[in-house]
């Protein structure tokens, strides 16, 4: 069932040469961290490029619960005026982040060094995900916490008045632990120390050093040792929020499943933490270009121009994972058509997604003809070469927006349609996926069960 109401089953068949420009909506994680910052700084941030799926405007929501006012002035151009590091007050009611497993976390992190009381939930995909990895750290600064058992929303934050900056050293490769653990160190006196052993996207780094707070980042044999002085003064933006990389994989993979097909795809960012999967493409022989390289607002832009051609199996290393764990699954999708074996190594924390993404993308291949294997940490895909997989499948999406487009896009290449049971979490990340497609050339077909 859609996290925003009932079920919407949509099937994908084969297609022709899709043709175009894809211009993919702007990038998730920076639109939702330039909300949250823009509500702690002072002053007025615009944004612009914006990213208006539901996941963002969750964050926006909750923005203006904490006391942030925050506007929307046209297509994806907002302006946020900030109550300053440590202004949150007290929401009135409890924080429904929906499916936004990025938002919620980042905004327990940035809360929990105020003393205010929170109380966050969420959709059934949301709830059933692990929450320890935030209260775990945050209690260090001196927050406490109470949930459902397993650590799992609804859960209660009470803030801390009193808190004390923390040397943290990452269990898990998380962007988003680290971020929360980054929010929550601004309002404590003197320095919070992050130390992660693999480095994760660094958006929250490069924009907390735009707003004007005292970070910096060191390597050593520890790792990433990212040290922050808490207690700033943020200073409001000017916010150009480049395109997805994440949400531009979709018509990418497209371009290379469906014979004849070239497709640009203009503006992506190509932060170095985040272009794992482009990496991957290239050794699988993809024909990727990119165009017009150039620096905007401290993010490496690119413009993508894919065509269609064979690909072959490759094994992708352990520590490529975090920069690329939301493209797993599309490159499930797309390694179910190369020839040979694709295997995925060090993909562990795909299991605590939105969905236990292994699994999903396990059955859904499988229920479409394509020989898969499966550890904790490991997928392999046995590919069966362009044009041979058999399709037919109906696949579930467990409410999860990156399983539900990998699917449609890999019955863009199948023999017979593949089929999904919700196409509703898309609007969660990528609200215009579907008419973007089509008018590239893509055969989706709306199903009433």
């Amino acid at each position: 069932m859609s996290s925003h109401g009932a079920p919407r089953p949509m099937s994908s068949c084969k297609c022709g040469p899709l043709k175009g420009v894809a211009n993919v909506p702007g990038d998730k994680s920076i639109s939702h961290r330039s909300l949250i910052l823009g509500a702690l700084s002072v002053g007025r941030t615009h944004v612009t490029g914006l990213l208006e799926g539901t996941d963002v405007l969750d964050t926006a929501k909750a923005m203006q619960a904490f006391g942030a006012e925050v506007n929307r002035l046209g297509d994806g151009e907002w302006e946020v005026f900030g109550v300053g590091v440590g202004g949150f007050g007290e929401p009135d009611n409890v924080i429904d982040y929906g499916n936004s497993g990025t938002g919620v976390r980042l905004v327990m992190g940035a809360a929990a060094t105020t003393p205010i009381t929170v109380t966050y939930t969420g959709d059934a995909s949301l709830r059933s995900r692990p929450m320890a990895r935030i209260t775990d750290p945050i209690a260090l600064f001196g927050a406490r916490s109470y949930g459902r058992q397993g650590g799992r929303l609804p859960m209660t934050v009470i803030g801390t008045g009193d808190p004390v900056p923390v040397h943290y050293v990452s269990p898990v490769p998380s962007a988003q632990v680290k971020s929360a653990v980054l929010l929550a160190g601004l309002n404590a006196p003197g320095q919070t120390v992050v130390i992660e052993k693999e480095a994760t996207r660094d958006h929250t780094e490069r924009m907390l050093a735009g707003f004007g707070a005292e970070i910096s980042t060191e390597i050593t044999d520890e790792g990433r040792v990212i040290t922050l002085t808490g207690q700033p003064e943020l200073t409001a933006q000017t916010i150009t929020v480049p395109r997805d990389p994440s949400s531009a994989a979709f018509p990418v993979a497209a371009a290379l499943l469906a014979e004849g097909s070239e497709v640009l795809v203009p503006n992506i960012g190509q932060n170095p933490t985040r272009n794992g999967l482009y990496t991957t493409l290239i050794e699988m022989g993809a024909d990727i270009t990119f165009e017009n390289e150039r620096l905007e607002g401290g993010e490496p832009i690119a413009d993508l121009r894919v065509k269609y051609g064979p690909l072959k199996g490759v094994t992708v290393p352990p520590e490529r994972a975090a920069s690329m764990i939301d493209e797993f699954p599309i490159l499930s999708a797309i390694a179910a058509t190369a020839e040979g074996v694709t295997k995925m190594l060090g993909v562990k924390e795909l299991r605590v997604k939105e969905s236990d993404r292994i699994d999903a993308m396990a059955r859904g291949l499988e229920a479409n003809g394509v020989t898969v294997e499966e550890t904790e940490d490991t997928f392999t895909v046995h590919g069966m070469g362009q044009g041979n997989v058999p399709g037919g499948g109906t696949c579930k999406t467990h409410l999860d927006h990156r399983i539900a487009m990998s699917f449609m896009c890999l019955g863009m290449a199948t023999q017979k349609p593949v089929k999904i049971d919700d196409a509703g979490p898309i609007e969660t990340s990528f609200p215009i996926f579907v008419p973007l497609m089509e008018e590239l050339g893509a055969k989706f077909t709306k199903d009433d069960g």
